[in-house]
């Protein structure tokens, strides 16, 4: 008989843990890869339902708690991110802007010690310029927010009764029926996991409660796409609403654009998209003032004063809308403002993060006093630490708004208000922030500027010229220490700079006061005194460096299968052509790429078009041809995944369409 080994049971065992474990690690191994794919493509739930469990199970932890973090903010749940980014900061997750997302987590759950504390370590950790203002207008807030919270407004509120366990936003009385925003269709929006947002309505039983929701009207309802907060005529008869996010590659509106409908016999007609929308921007929340002759809407198209700004656009009597006006820096911040709502008296209600907020969004009012547009934040119970937003007066004693405050039914909910008071007024300019009889309040304002390298070492005797609301001030040349002379500001300045040094190539840039002014009601001293830091980096001018970085200036991107320049691309190009004529001896090369989609070849020669349209367009601004070289690279240097066969959105193919600037040769 042949021997047979006897069977070990403990080796079989172990066998089997192993195999175990590895099945485990493959596993998640793949979650992981996965979620980072629905991360990259703005499906932020559904990244937050894959990475959660393994940031759990401790796998790559600085990694899984960092997506997580990162899922909650960029789907406005930053409330909810905390925990996460500080196991990712404490295992050493390398993002320098941790402490800034703390602080805006902090300040979302009312906790503004903590948000100070993060704020001072990372103004400290010397991040961009751009983010320290923004870091230390965050900073200089906070007071007037702890002011606030304590700030009542005259009114007592009551959850809507109706609100369900999903999203309702954006009421609109009509008659006996309440027109609002609801997350109620079939299909899930992956960035927040709740069904896209609709147009819905419902008879009001009393001022505080709704019967059933009804869909709006079968003919605005795109399935496939967020719809919502639409804003009326005052006949009624004409409709704006917003409407995009579809996330599907075939969209003409990746992002959100404004519609209009009318009224015919009792129907909407179909939508038509608004030609003020601006087609690679966010465009929405849109309100007609009472006379229904200008329509306000948020935006944050190019040109504005940071984040969602406020915007009016006339309209005639044939209902055509002129060029949208941004509504100026007293209004707009570098923060978010929308959901603007102007009442029957003229005010503007709107909501904003970047004026001094409890949390998230806070409710405003603008008021006109002579030449002066002051804002009051409305106090609490209106305003909390959750978003606050969407305003609607039913009268002069009541009216509605929005939040995703602590203790609703579900994400955003409904809240209905009435007057406490004994003003005929919901809302009283008694409670406004008032300096009478106090001694007047002066803010001083100062410009340091340091001239440095790319290692952030100064540079000394660099050439600047200066310009300072188009005049041209006297030349100066940095210190030792890469410094100017001070320069003592006033609030509307505009100062450019032209630096320059040998071996260095030239560079513009450009300091406004523009929204850094403190506001009134935060000037706490008889004297502030503030000091601006403004850094110029100049590149060091070496064959093969892309102008992009060294400048400032964005790659320019096309059209599925054009090669026409758009008008943001020559705007990038208008700051290319500056840069060789302040660098006479600098020549380029103007890289173009295409997607995946369409074959290779036909790619190749598209790529070519692209880069040849974008060289005529520098030449005919009067750039010599001997300098540019146009180059079509095809789809062979995609940025992105998005690769034959993967099925990726239109904004990630959007990525690949582009041309870049690369310096080919340095003649003196």
């Amino acid at each position: 008989m042949k021997f047979v080994k006897p069977f070990n049971s403990s080796i079989y065992l172990f066998l089997i843990v192993v195999a175990g474990v590895l099945s485990g690690c493959n596993y998640d191994a793949r979650l992981f890869k996965k979620a980072k794919q629905n991360f990259e493509l703005g499906e932020y739930e559904w990244t937050i339902r894959e990475v959660k469990p393994l940031a759990q199970r401790n796998y790559r932890a600085k990694e899984t708690n960092y997506f997580v973090a990162e899922s909650y903010r960029l789907s406005n749940r930053i409330q909810y991110a905390t925990p996460f980014y500080l196991i990712a900061k404490e295992k050493g997750y390398d993002d320098k802007n941790i402490n800034l997302h703390l602080a805006y987590a902090a300040k979302a759950n009312g906790k503004y010690a903590d948000a100070r504390k993060y704020l001072k370590e990372f103004i400290d950790s010397k991040p961009s310029r751009e983010l320290v203002v923004k870091a230390e207008i965050e900073l200089e807030n906070l007071p007037a927010v702890e002011e606030y919270s304590k700030k009542p407004s005259p009114v007592k509120i009551q959850g809507l009764v109706g609100n369900t366990n999903q999203a309702e936003f954006g009421p609109i009385k009509i008659g006996d029926e309440l027109i609002l925003t609801s997350s109620k269709k079939p299909l899930i929006y992956k960035n927040n996991g709740l069904p896209f947002l609709g147009l819905y309505k419902a008879r009001l039983k009393s001022p505080g409660e709704i019967e059933k929701l009804e869909l709006f009207s079968a003919n605005l309802l795109d399935a496939n796409a967020n719809e919502g907060t639409p804003a009326f005529s005052k006949d009624g008869n004409t409709m704006v609403f917003a409407r995009g996010n579809s996330g599907k590659s075939k969209d003409p509106s990746p992002d959100v654009d404004l519609y209009i409908s009318t009224k015919r016999d009792g129907n909407w007609s179909t939508p038509e998209r608004l030609a003020i929308s601006d087609s690679i921007g966010w465009d929405g929340s849109p309100a007609f003032s009472r006379d229904g002759k200008t329509l306000y809407f948020s935006s944050n198209r190019r040109g504005g004063k940071g984040g969602l700004d406020l915007y009016r656009a006339p309209m005639d009597n044939s209902g055509r809308f002129g060029r949208p006006i941004n509504l100026g820096s007293t209004i707009n911040t570098r923060g978010n403002e929308l959901f603007p709502y102007v009442s029957e008296d003229g005010k503007l209600y709107f909501s904003s993060d970047g004026h001094p907020s409890l949390g998230g969004l806070d409710l405003f009012v603008a008021s006109r006093s002579g030449d002066e547009i002051q804002i009051e934040h409305l106090g609490v119970p209106i305003n909390s630490v959750g978003d606050d937003f969407g305003l609607f007066l039913a009268d002069s004693t009541q009216g509605y708004f929005s939040s995703n405050r602590v203790g609703g039914k579900g994400d955003d909910d409904i809240y209905y208000f009435e007057s406490t008071g004994s003003e005929d007024r919901w809302w009283s300019n008694e409670i406004m922030i008032s300096e009478s009889g106090e001694a007047a309040k002066v803010a001083l304002y100062h410009l340091r500027t340091q001239i440095v390298n790319e290692r952030n070492k100064p540079i000394a005797k660099a050439k600047v010229g200066i310009k300072r609301n188009g005049e041209i001030q006297p030349v100066q040349f940095s210190n030792a220490e890469g410094y100017l002379d001070i320069i003592d500001l006033n609030p509307a300045d505009q100062i450019s700079f032209n630096a320059s040094k040998e071996k260095y190539l030239t560079k513009r840039s450009e300091f406004l006061m523009d929204g850094r002014e403190i506001p009134k009601q935060l000037l706490k001293k008889e004297l502030t005194d503030t000091t601006f830091d403004h850094k110029i980096t100049l590149g060091l001018a070496e064959v093969g460096e892309e102008l992009g970085a060294l400048f400032d200036v964005n790659p320019i991107y096309y059209d599925l299968d054009k090669s026409n320049i758009r008008p943001d691309a020559a705007a990038e190009l208008d700051k290319i052509v500056q840069v060789l004529k302040d660098n006479p001896g600098v020549s380029i090369e103007l890289g173009s790429h295409t997607d995946a989609r369409a074959s290779a070849s036909y790619n190749l020669k598209l790529s070519q078009r692209r880069a040849d349209s974008a060289v005529k367009y520098i030449i005919e601004h009067g750039i010599e041809a001997s300098r540019i070289k146009a180059k079509g690279y095809g789809e062979t240097q995609l940025i992105n995944g998005c690769s034959d066969g993967v099925d990726c959105s239109e904004e990630a193919h959007q990525e690949n369409r582009r041309t870049e600037f690369k310096i080919t040769d340095l003649n003196d």
